[in-house]
Parts: C-alpha cells; structure tokens; sequence
C-alpha cells in the first residue's frame, strides 16, 4: 500500500505545476485591470439598468394617463361635457379609444379627473408665485404687488376660466366638484398665504393679526374686482389694469394691515 501510494504521489506530481498555473490564470482574468471597471460595478450596473427598464412602463403608463387628462381637459373646455366625445379625447391626446377607457374608465370619470388634475395645476403655479413671498426683500409693497399681479395672471389665465366655465356648467351633475376645485384652488392657496403673512407678522412687517383672515381678505380684494372686469371671464383684462387692480388691493390691504407708524 505505501508503495502504490507513493507511485500515485509521485505520478500526481507533474500536474501540480498545471494546477497552479491555472489559478493564476483565473486570478488574473478576475483581478479587474488599472483604469478597468470590475465585474461588480459592471453587474451593478446592469441591474440598475434592468431596474430603469422595469421602472419605464409605469413612468410611461403615468405620461399616457397625464396627456389623456391634459386632452381631455382641453376637448372639455372647446366642446363642454355633453358635446364632447371620447373618440375626440383620444386623437387630442394621440392614442388609442381604448386607451382612454383602459386608464380613466369612463367619460364621467374622465371628466371628473381632468377638472382636479387642471385645479391642481391652477393650484401649483399659484403657491409658486406665493412661495416669493418668504424672503420679500426690503421693498414689502412691491413684493405684495408682484404676487398679487402674478396670482392674477394665473387666475385670469385660459386655463383658470375653462375651469370656472366647466365647474359651474356641470354642478348639477357634478355638484362635489365645487368643492374639490375650491380647496385645491382656494383654499391650499389660502393656507400658503396665511403662512407667509404670519411670518411677516412675526418679523413684525405686519400689525399683529389672524394670518387665515387676512390672506381671505387679500385673495377677495384681488378676485372679487377682476371677477367683476373680466364679466366672469369673458372679457380679457389688459395688464396694465390688472396691475392697477394689483396696486388697489395691496394698498387696501396695507392700510388695514401695514405696521403701525
């Protein structure tokens, strides 16, 4: 037995030096070069790839549903509800009638998404312009007046009417509508306002006052006169007016809520 066993060894012996070499080879082709990306960056990589690629059809799906609204919307407010069709809806928004059922179900729900998604677009270029209001500057009047100018522009805007025209058209058919516009128009608009005026009544650029209050007291000095020249949106307001009407709020709302002298 030992003898046998020896021969083995010994016969095992040259291929020892082959064994070697070909881990070393392996070690090699596994030890990334200089400059060279290993394979686990490179395979992280390609998962983030596959991780974009499965993400791609719900980020598509999400664009589709968006520009169906967005056509909708605009088919809505050239036809009204009751003279606009789906088939229209679908070739505004470049797809398939099927498509738009696929995503929005029916005309009803169609319509009811497509007024809240262009409400809550009214309502984020809106909190844009109040956002200006946190660091206002020196010039309190003049930033005043800017925001004013600029929510009037947004709420005399096409988008803004169309959406006054089709709420108030369709709220027997559609009567929480009202609502669900006015909060995300009004009343989110409202909140933010009142934020900024706290701040400033707290930096004492402001009397003492019920911030909420005041922001309804300055949105109604803007709405209520432009509602007013606009003949409820069927005029168009020059700027210059609308900046005189700008002027004439914030001034009203200074005398009322301007730092005592």
């Amino acid at each position: 037995m030992e003898t046998r066993t020896s021969g083995m060894a010994s016969r095992s012996r040259p291929h020892s030096g082959y064994v070697a070499t070909f881990f070393r080879c392996i070690a090699m082709i596994r030890s990334p070069r200089p400059g060279s990306r290993s394979s686990d960056s490179r395979t992280a990589e390609s998962l983030a790839g596959r991780g974009r690629m499965v993400k791609s059809p719900s980020r598509g799906r999400i664009d589709k549903r968006q520009a169906i609204l967005d056509a909708a919307f605009t088919v809505f407010a050239r036809r009204g509800y009751e003279n606009a069709c789906v088939r229209e809806i679908a070739e505004e928004a470049g797809v398939a009638k099927p498509t738009v059922y696929h995503h929005l179900r029916d005309k009803e729900n169609l319509f009811r998404q497509a007024i809240e998604a262009a409400a809550d677009t009214a309502m984020a270029e809106n909190l844009a312009v109040a956002e200006q209001l946190r660091a206002p500057g020196d010039d309190l009047r003049a930033a005043l007046e800017d925001t004013a100018y600029r929510m009037l522009q947004v709420c005399c805007g096409e988008r803004a009417r169309a959406l006054r025209w089709l709420t108030y058209a369709q709220v027997g058919g559609f009567p929480d509508l009202i609502a669900a516009v006015q909060d995300r128009t009004q009343g989110r608009l409202g909140e933010a306002l009142a934020d900024r005026l706290a701040r400033l009544s707290l930096a004492g650029r402001l009397r003492p006052c019920d911030p909420a209050l005041a922001a309804e007291q300055l949105l109604s000095l803007l709405t209520g006169p432009m509602e007013a020249r606009t003949r409820l949106g069927t005029r168009t307001v020059p700027a210059a007016e609308t900046r005189a009407v700008a002027r004439a709020a914030v001034d009203t709302f200074l005398r009322a809520y301007g730092p005592a002298a």
